[in-house]
């Protein structure tokens, strides 16, 4: 692949946010490292596995327009880059592919196989659509509050989203975009 867009020619507008998160707080899950710290050391510890995927990522991100860095931020987050998946599926079977589409809870069917492209593109454009629906929820937030507030909607629905100081209060962790930008800026890297 050539070289990559710079984040200001997406539709998310991705690189500035990763330099200006500030607040960062880690789930338990995040082995015992606290912070953006702790989300890097996840990023790092699924590197290897991530390298698998980097050409559907790369893929994806063309395709639907966003830096790859987030996609994998959200893999890294949802599955460990696979290494959490049984037979593709992770969350007791409830959920499909590195991204963890839940079809119980969103009613889309997932398309691909767990680890496809096909899969990459149909979950980030559920995180496309997120952005949208907070967009419209949250007219006078900036980008990057839309840009947050999707990702937490990725995870629990736009319901849940009632306001920015409270974006990741319902979220698995209490700090799912929090904890993929922080993986993503991470990513940004490689």
């Amino acid at each position: 692949h050539g070289k990559t867009e710079p984040m200001k020619a997406c539709k998310v507008p991705f690189t500035s946010f990763l330099n200006q998160i500030v607040k960062t707080q880690i789930s338990l899950c995040a082995i015992s490292a606290k912070g953006i710290q702790g989300s890097r050391e996840m990023a790092r510890i699924d590197l290897e596995r991530m390298k698998k995927y980097k050409s559907i990522i790369r893929q994806a991100g063309q395709k639907c327009d966003v830096d790859p860095a987030l996609i994998a931020g959200i893999i890294s987050r949802e599955s460990r880059a696979g290494n959490q998946l049984v037979n593709g599926r992770g969350d007791h079977g409830r959920a499909f592919g590195l991204m963890q589409i839940d079809p119980q809870n969103s009613g889309i069917t997932p398309v691909g196989s767990w680890d496809s492209v096909e899969h990459l593109i149909q979950a980030t454009k559920i995180l496309l659509s997120f952005i949208d629906v907070i967009k419209n929820k949250f007219p006078s937030w900036n980008a990057n509050q839309h840009l947050k507030g999707a990702i937490a909607a990725y995870n629990m629905g736009d319901q849940n989203v009632r306001s920015y100081e409270t974006v990741d209060a319902a979220t698995t962790g209490r700090d799912y975009s929090n904890d993929v930008v922080a993986r993503a800026q991470w990513y940004k890297r490689y």
